[in-house]
């Protein structure tokens, strides 16, 4: 057992090393200047200074954030910052610091993503494991599911917001809360927040809900068509006992699906709040992308990393709980 989590943290802190090192380099092969680019939007270089001010505003700037400094003593900073907890300074920001800004678009997200891969995971299994019982259900399901599934994230946004922004009026048409309001702590502002949040959560639960209740039915099929279940069959086992076999032996490629899907799941959540003016960190991310803001993208792509990896980690620890095999093979034995 010990070894066993030995090895995946080893995979997993290898991992965090290469994904965080990409991190830091992308945005430096971008082309554009961050210094120049908070120069216009400041106005700092505007006609009245002469060339050389405007190249003494630069150097400051540089200095600030530590981009007077070679490619590698860069890199060696960003490691020792990030060990110590520290992500920089925004320059989108003026100089905010990035986990403040992070902190602030976080709660957004995370209540977006959350709540849209439980339900769809949860509903869209239940929904593939019914249809696959029932033929009815089965001509319904599986064609809606084909077209859920083959929408993308953003398109289906753009649809929902048009329809029931834009023309019925049942939801306003983007922003995390009205702009007209403050945060407060009371059930109207809570209310208001639940409008703004109904349709970016439903472009995503129902992109996500097509494909998990295709791979639930197919699996179900699968599984019920497999020797066991003929076997079962034939010794006259209630038909309750051979579903919930099969059920529970689908349950883990669903399981492992999770995993690997958590990323593209994430990256439909950035998209949908840009879509949608959603405060979170994909309109974060929009706006360091606008503004060649190196630091705000190294720690927003930074918290998805260690995001994307905590979630996998933690499937991996619920794979372990409901198969015995796993933890079999984790004791040296056979299944």
């Amino acid at each position: 057992m010990r070894q066993y989590f030995g090895r995946k943290l080893s995979i997993y802190a290898l991992t965090f090393f290469i994904a965080a090192t990409i991190d830091w380099l992308i945005p430096r092969l971008m082309p554009g200047d961050p210094i120049q680019s908070l120069m216009a939007r400041t106005n700092a270089g505007g006609a009245t200074l002469s060339p050389a001010g405007l190249q003494a505003i630069q150097d400051y700037y540089k200095g600030v954030f530590g981009l007077d400094k070679s490619l590698p003593e860069q890199f060696i900073g960003f490691w020792v910052n990030l060990l110590h907890g520290d992500l920089g300074r925004s320059i989108f920001l003026h100089g905010t610091p990035v986990t403040d800004a992070i902190m602030g678009a976080v709660p957004y997200t995370l209540g977006l993503l959350i709540p849209a891969i439980l339900l769809s995971w949860i509903l869209g299994n239940m929904a593939g494991a019914m249809a696959a019982r029932r033929k009815v259900l089965d001509n319904t399901v599986l064609p809606v599911s084909y077209v859920l599934t083959a929408m993308p994230y953003q398109w289906i946004g753009i649809v929902l917001t048009f329809l029931f922004a834009f023309t019925w009026r049942f939801f306003p048409l983007g922003g995390g809360y009205g702009f007209d309001r403050e945060p407060t702590l009371t059930i109207d502002f809570f209310l208001d927040l639940v409008r703004h949040w109904a349709l970016p959560f439903l472009s995503l639960f129902l992109v996500s809900f097509g494909g998990w209740a295709i791979g639930m039915r197919n699996m179900i099929i699968y599984e019920l068509e497999s020797d066991y279940s003929r076997y079962l069959e034939a010794l006259g086992a209630p038909q309750g006992l051979i579903r919930n076999y099969a059920f529970r032996n689908a349950m883990l490629p669903q399981i492992t699906g999770l995993a690997l899907q958590l990323g593209a799941i994430v990256a439909g959540n950035l998209v949908t709040e840009i879509v949608f003016q959603y405060p979170g960190i994909g309109q974060l991310l929009f706006n360091a992308i606008k503004s060649e803001d190196y630091f705000l993208l190294q720690g927003i792509f930074l918290f998805i990393i260690i995001g994307v990896l905590l979630a996998n980690f933690i499937v991996d620890l619920v794979y372990i709980v409901v198969d015995p095999r796993t933890r079999v093979g984790m004791r040296g034995g056979t299944a």
